[in-house]
């Protein structure tokens, strides 16, 4: 993570190198940059103590600290070389594979990283940061497979050579936006951490044309040091910054600072009192209601070495409480940073400890019923392999901006996202399922679950269209004279990305006996076997699709056997039929049992003439057509057909 992103984030440490004041004057200078958090000087301090020390081990290591230092400032690039070269001169701390595959995971080589993360999992296997890292480069390479539906576009009217990031709206029409830029400002003097200038936070207007003024620093706020991270209020009367301190261009911590409006002008900076200046305290993040202030700081009781905490209010004029820290759900051994709450109290977030694409990555959590966080990952495009982070929304779009290094690696831009309104239409035909062709003129009638009743006439080939809503459900019931009505449905809950539905829905004509395939018993018996029940099941809801008809269910046997005993099963077969209807809710009013033993054999049509070429279309399978056949299997194919149930329409006006 980059620091001027961090806002010199400063974690003193000690000296690692045993016996340094043996080494060389340059290595000590390193060591003492490295030590502060001046990554940025310590990367050359290191690169020319290099040439000066002979010990191989010491190379090695240092080696592996300049690899560390381009990681902090965000040079992925880089890294990954440094730290191949620490790999690849077997440096003994099983980190460097956890490092390499961070290196190579911001640098979008996810399969190449996995086998790093492998490697530290073998070597380290209670440290879960090897699985996250497995978890997260395989979530990546998915996530940019499936990238989502948000609109990204690089702000270029904010950005400079420098690093721009963590903007805020300064005004309710969200045309006046504060930001933190590095560009040159007060001085010349360059960021040790860095190597850019001090941050400031500067201002940027948008007129009627929606053209965005050139930025310019914010008067009244800004000093030598870094300010940056605005945070206001929904008024926008009070804003919250952070603003680092620096005594020889050594930072001496970061703190919290609120100021409030009068007028067109910021008042005096007033500190307010989070951690001990020794310690960090920033990203300041106020709560819709003024209540509740995230920050961010790396004091004892975190669970990694920059946490998000929080401090609570009674009341917008009362004084802050004690900080309590978010916990685990939201923090992790990694870093959680730029918290930002939006207008509708959800909290977003940047973290490189939970799974993620490469660098920071931002998401989002929400409090559940029970109290707990529910954190996602807000996926591809709004996040990259790159560091991501210092989002913020409109008020009621899904519109705003937010910071990233894609594309630059170690230089922060500002970026805006959209994700455009989602767009879903029902595109259908109405056709004959027997013929199989479309029915211009049939009705369709959709009907939602969000009060839509709506009601076209299908046009040429059958075809329909209509608009829907999101998080709906939907029906769309076709109808014409002389046909069974059907119906299909639809739902666009759960899709976040706009969509053409098709539909197809087929109505049968009932001007000819209706064919139920799949009724069968067994031989000589007339009670449904379980697959004939799923089978009349369609037919229970063909019938509540259409209320007003009655229909004559008949039930034919084939040719063999006598005429009495199969016009008896026949009627026994179709009156289980009936009765299975009555059981599942259908009037007796409407039901006809009907058995007609072989008095009736089935007539060809074309569809059974394509099926089986051995019967002519027009033929009726008579027993002495059927004996006439050459072979038992064509004979036997034949009687199948025989065998049948079928249902009629008698009237369409039951009331």
């Amino acid at each position: 993570m980059r620091i001027p992103v961090t806002l010199a984030f400063i974690v003193l440490g000690l000296f690692l190198f045993s016996g340094i004041h043996s080494q060389s004057r340059r290595l000590e200078r390193a060591e003492r940059a490295y030590s502060a958090g001046e990554y940025y000087e310590a990367i050359g301090l290191y690169r020319d103590a290099y040439s000066a020390v002979n010990d191989r081990d010491l190379r090695t290591e240092i080696v592996f600290r300049i690899a560390k230092c381009y990681m902090k400032v965000s040079d992925s690039r880089q890294s990954e070389g440094w730290f191949s070269r620490a790999v690849s001169r077997n440096y003994k701390d099983p980190e460097v594979y956890r490092y390499f595959g961070d290196a190579l995971k911001m640098n979008e080589k996810y399969q190449e990283a996995i086998e790093q993360y492998r490697i530290y999992q073998e070597l380290v296997p209670d440290d879960p940061r090897g699985r996250i890292g497995i978890e997260s480069s395989e979530l990546a390479m998915h996530w940019m497979e499936n990238p989502g539906p948000y609109e990204i576009t690089e702000a270029g009217f904010f950005n400079s050579r420098e690093s721009d990031y963590s903007p805020a709206f300064a005004s309710r029409d969200h045309a006046h936006v504060y930001f933190t830029s590095a560009r040159k400002g007060r001085g010349n003097d360059r960021h040790g951490v860095t190597g850019e200038y001090f941050a400031d936070i500067y201002e940027s207007r948008r007129d009627r044309q929606g053209q965005w003024s050139a930025p310019s620093p914010l008067e009244g706020i800004n000093s030598e040091f870094d300010e940056g991270t605005p945070s206001l209020n929904l008024k926008h009367t009070v804003m919250y910054f952070t603003s680092c301190k620096a005594v020889r261009k050594k930072s001496n911590g970061c703190q919290v600072y609120q100021t409030r409006r009068s007028g067109e002008q910021w008042g005096r900076p007033e500190l307010i009192d989070l951690a001990p200046d020794t310690l960090i305290a920033a990203h300041p993040a106020i709560s819709p209601d003024e209540l509740t202030l995230y920050f961010v700081s790396d004091m004892p009781g975190g669970a990694g070495s920059k946490d998000i905490w929080k401090v609570t209010r009674s009341n917008p004029n009362s004084s802050w409480g004690v900080p309590v820290n978010l916990g685990p759900e939201i923090n992790t051994p990694g870093d959680e940073v730029f918290p930002y709450v939006h207008p509708d109290g959800t909290l977003y977030f940047s973290s490189n400890g939970h799974p993620g694409m490469g660098g920071l990555d931002i998401f989002k959590a929400t409090k559940t019923d029970d109290g707990s966080w529910n954190v996602e990952n807000m996926g591809y495009p709004l996040n990259s392999p790159a560091d991501d982070f210092g989002i913020v929304f409109e008020d009621k779009t899904v519109r705003g901006f937010f910071s990233s290094n894609r594309g630059r690696h170690n230089v922060d831009n500002i970026f805006s996202f959209y994700l455009p309104p989602l767009v879903f239409n029902a595109e259908g035909r109405v056709k004959d399922i027997d013929s199989e062709e479309f029915i211009a003129g049939s009705t369709v009638m959709m009907v939602g679950s969000d009060g839509t009743l709506l009601e076209v006439n299908t046009g040429a080939e059958g075809r329909f269209r209509f608009m829907l809503r999101p998080e709906a459900d939907y029906v769309f019931i076709a109808s014409k004279e002389g046909y069974l009505t059907d119906k299909k449905g639809i739902t666009t809950r759960g899709h976040d990305r706009s969509k053409d539905f098709s539909v197809m829905i087929g109505i049968q004509s009932h001007e000819k006996p209706i064919e139920l395939p799949n009724i069968l018993y067994d031989f000589a018996r007339w009670d449904l076997r379980p697959e004939s029940m799923a089978a009349l099941d369609g037919l229970v809801e063909t019938l509540n699709n259409n209320p007003k008809i009655t229909i004559e269910l008949a039930s034919h046997t084939d040719s063999r056997g006598g005429a009495a005993h199969n016009m008896e099963l026949s009627q026994r077969r179709a009156q289980s039929v009936v009765d299975y209807l009555i059981d599942n809710g259908i009037a007796a009013g409407r039901l006809v049992a009907a058995g007609y033993g072989k008095s009736r054999p089935r007539v060809v049509d074309e569809r059974l003439s394509s099926a089986f070429s051995f019967l002519p279309a027009g033929t009726a399978l008579s027993e002495e057509f059927i004996e006439g056949l050459p072979s038992e299997e064509q004979r036997e194919i034949a009687h199948q057909i025989n065998r049948r149930t079928e249902f009629e329409v008698l009237s369409t006006d039951f009331e």
